[in-house]
Formats: C-alpha cells, structure tokens, sequence
C-alpha cells in the first residue's frame, strides 16, 4: 500500500465476531482491506449473560496499533456494532461492571410485565414506532430496575455500546442517533428520547450524552490511546453507529424508489424514508422506524433468513455437511418446486430442539408432503423464503411513498444466486446483490463524508456502485410464482 495515501479505520463489531479494517476513496472508487479479526465472547456468569466490553477495547487498540506500525496515515475512526446493549459509567468515570448481553434470561418476561404494568404497547409503539423485542432497551432497563441492579443504581451517564468505545477512545460522552432508536425510548419525529418512557425507568435525559447525528466528530484520541498506540490525534468520528444503519447506508442505489434486503442469518426487509410511517397498520404488521443517516428512518421488517438452513445443515450428516453451499443448493434445485411449504417467522422456528423436526412438523400439520432429503428441505426453506419475502415487499409498497422499482440485496446473502432468483421471481422486482461487505463500507463512507472526501449520501452510493460489480436478476417464471404465493397464503392464513 501507498504510504501517502489517508485511510480510515472502521470498527465493525457483531454478536460473535468484530474485526477492523481499513479503507481508502481514490478516483472514484474505495478499498478495503481487513486489518484483525477476533471473537466477542459472550460471558456467563451468575445467570447472567455479559459483554466483555475491556476485550472490545484491547481490540481496536491492537488494530490501530498494527496500522500505525505500517506507517499508515489515518484520517479517522468510526465504531459501528449490534444494537440495543449499553454501558454503564459510575461518576469516577469508571465502567461500573461489564454490560448485560441482549440475549440474559432476566429480559424474557420483562417486555410483557412493563406493557402490562407501566405504559401500554399501543402507546409505546405510538411514541417509538419500534417493534416489540423483549430485548430492547427499554425492557432491558426495566428488568434491572425491578431487580435493583446496582449498576444502574449508580450509572451517572448509560452509553449504547459504539458510543461507550468511542468515549473510551476519546473520553467524550454523546448518544448517537441510529444506535439510540434501536433502544425503543427515541421519538422518531422529534428524533430524541422521549421524556416518558424515561421517567418510567426513573431515568433522566442527562443519563445520556449529548445526541449526534451520524458524521459528527466525537473528539480525538485521549493522549493514553496516542501513547498505547503509537498515533496522533486522530478523530472519532460517529458513523451509523448501529451496523444495520451502516449497512443500509452503503446500498448502491440510483434513487430513492428502491426497497433493501439485509441478507444473512436474518433478513432485514425495508425503504428509506424522510419521515417515520407509524400508523395501526404498521403496528399490526410489526413494522419498525429506526435512524438512518441524513436524518432518514429505516423503515423494515425483520424476517428469518438464513438461520433455518443454518439450523439443518448443522443436523445433516457429516457428508452432507462436507458439501459445499452451491453443491448442496444445486441439489435443492432438481426438487420438485413448491411441494412443501412454511411461513418462515412462525413461532416453531425461533428456537426449536430440531430445525429439521419442526419443518416436517409444520409441513405434516399443514397437510402437505413431509420433505425428508437435505435437498427436499433446503428447497422448501428457499421457496418458503422467497415467498415470505413477497408478502413483505407487498406491504412495503403498500407503506412508501413511492414506486419500489429495485430491490437491493445486500450482506452474505448477495452471494446466494439460487434465493436471490427466486426473490426476484417472487416479488416480480429487478434484484441487485451486492455488496457483501456493505456494514464495513457504509462505515468508512460515513467517515469519508465528515472529512469531505464525499458530499453526501447519493455521492456514496455512486462510488459505491461504481466500485463492485452488481449482479443483477431479473422476475422469470411468472403464474407458478403467483400460484405459489396462493399456495402460501391459503397455508399461513390459517395459523
């Protein structure tokens, strides 16, 4: 690499794994290239789940560390991670314990006992325009008040995760837009935490830092983190600080008439908007309004994606596990189209003993053929996906303001040829798929905004579409889609 060139440096932390990496903007076009790579462990301990936020830390510290004995120069940093979890910080300014992970079982009647008890689900939905998810924020914070938690007893400032590793770095305090409306305690309309829902938690907006929207400089480097890591001041730059927000920043749209997929383990289905949409509707069909950049919200559903053949390839014998994905989808692909059928989202397939079980369950209940093969179950859970993705998208032009003419698929599942077909032959769109890496990219463009190396979103969005190649798909196969969506349909409806 050219040591002239300037770089940024982006921190893309998930609930396994996080690894850093930088990039660069030249004539148009960016690189990336990763830096580390490393697990985040999940921590149990006295029936309690935990982040270890210090391990966190020690990482970004070893990547910067790595980049700066490579006499790299870097233009800045930008933190991005999963949602929902916070820090706690004691008025020492000391983290008062390592914080509680999404998944700790103290959250599992949280969300049911507050809605019953302390403000409505209508009513939270009509101030936060967030879906329901008993691991949210707000349910979070309500099981550790009714169990006397001793951190929250002290905390004098509550920091989401990218924003208690970027004080960490800097030791500035801010609450970043994106992160915070994934906690369900931020209006959507007037963008900031509603008083509310925080005297309801007995908590004050002074427990937060100060709201920032996604390009702001956070501060520089704390003269500990130069030393430890052999830099200068460099920025901290809040990007979307919650990975989706990042990921749905680095769709290489042409315009705003497109819908997106965030393909992998789960698919995110949604548009962007100018406004929040919260109505009866989107409350009855679970829709969620969270921050974009630019001050747009992320309209979306979440959707099962690729967790239930996920589930059954881990059941499948050791020899069918051996082949390869596009070995084992190709064999799907000689099945019979649509002999069984599932709702992706039903309940039976959140967390089940056996996934493989619970689809031929399902499929014996529903009075269809039983799929036995890894293929015969590999195609019914490609199918069942595509058409799942139709009713979604259907509701989704229901919601925009406008015409939905693209649907971009983006993350891991861009490089799934087989689902990415059927998706378009079931939504009757034209699908893009790409990029892969689109958390990372939508990051360092974020960073690459604050130092006005672009202008704005669209000008991201075209260095980004002219920097990989997309692959696009267009609707085949017409009346046995739409037959088989009635199929569905007559199925799901009857749950």
């Amino acid at each position: 690499m050219e040591q002239q060139k300037k770089y940024f440096f982006a921190v893309d932390l998930g609930a396994t794994s996080g690894r850093t990496i930088i990039g660069n903007i030249t004539d148009g076009k960016f690189d990336l290239e990763e830096v580390t790579r490393f697990p985040n462990n999940l921590i149990e301990q006295g029936g309690h789940y935990y982040w270890d936020i210090y391990a966190l830390y020690f990482e970004i510290i070893r990547g910067l560390r790595e980049v700066a004995k490579r006499g790299l120069e870097i233009t800045s940093i930008g933190i991005d991670t999963w949602g929902v979890d916070f820090v706690f910080i004691g008025d020492d300014g000391a983290i008062l314990r390592n914080p509680r992970a999404y998944r700790d079982p103290v959250t599992f009647d949280a969300m049911d006992d507050y809605l019953k008890h302390v403000i409505s689900k209508k009513e939270v939905y009509d101030i936060t325009g967030i879906q329901f998810l008993n691991f949210n924020s707000i349910f979070q914070l309500y099981a550790m008040k009714r169990e006397g938690n001793t951190a929250l007893k002290n905390a004098q400032k509550i920091l989401f995760v990218p924003d208690a590793l970027s004080w960490m770095l800097t030791g500035n305090e801010v609450c970043e837009y994106t992160i915070a409306s994934t906690s369900q305690l931020l209006d959507p309309r007037t963008k900031l935490l509603d008083e509310r829902l925080l005297q309801s938690l007995g908590l004050t907006r002074s427990k937060f830092g100060k709201m920032v929207n996604p390009g702001t400089v956070i501060g520089v480097l704390t003269d500990e983190v130069q030393r430890l890591t052999g830099l200068g001041q460099v920025p901290v730059i809040a990007v979307a600080g919650h990975d989706t927000g990042s990921a749905v920043a680095a769709v290489p749209a042409k315009d705003e008439k497109f819908a997106y997929l965030s393909s992998g383990t789960w698919s995110l289905m949604g548009i962007e908007t100018k406004d929040a949409i919260i109505s009866d509707l989107s409350y009855e069909r679970n829709f969620t309004n969270e921050g974009g950049i630019e001050g747009t919200t992320r309209f979306l559903k979440n959707i099962c994606g690729m967790w239930l053949y996920e589930r059954c390839r881990l059941e499948w014998p050791e020899e069918v596990r051996q082949l390869s994905h596009p070995e084992l989808q190709g064999q799907a692909m000689t099945v019979e189209p649509f002999r069984s059928i599932i709702n992706p989202d039903d309940q039976a397939f959140a967390a089940p003993v056996s996934m493989i079980q619970a689809i031929q369950k399902y499929c014996r209940d529903t009075n269809q053929p039983v799929p036995e093969t890894p293929a015969e179950i590999c195609r019914c859970i490609f199918d069942s996906l595509a058409l799942r993705y139709r009713q979604v998208f259907q509701w989704m032009q229901e919601f925009a303001p406008f015409k939905l003419e693209t649907l971009h698929i983006i993350g891991g599942g861009s490089l799934n040829k087989f689902l990415n077909q059927f998706t378009a032959n079931s939504t009757g769109a034209t699908v893009l798929a790409g990029p892969q890496e689109c958390t990372a990219i939508g990051n360092i463009m974020m960073q690459a905004k604050a130092a006005r190396v672009v202008n704005d979103i669209w000008q991201m969005r075209a260095i980004i579409a002219n920097s990989i190649e997309l692959v696009e798909y267009k609707p085949q196969d017409k009346a046995a889609w739409d037959a088989a969506f009635d199929k569905y349909l007559s199925i799901v409806n009857k749950e």
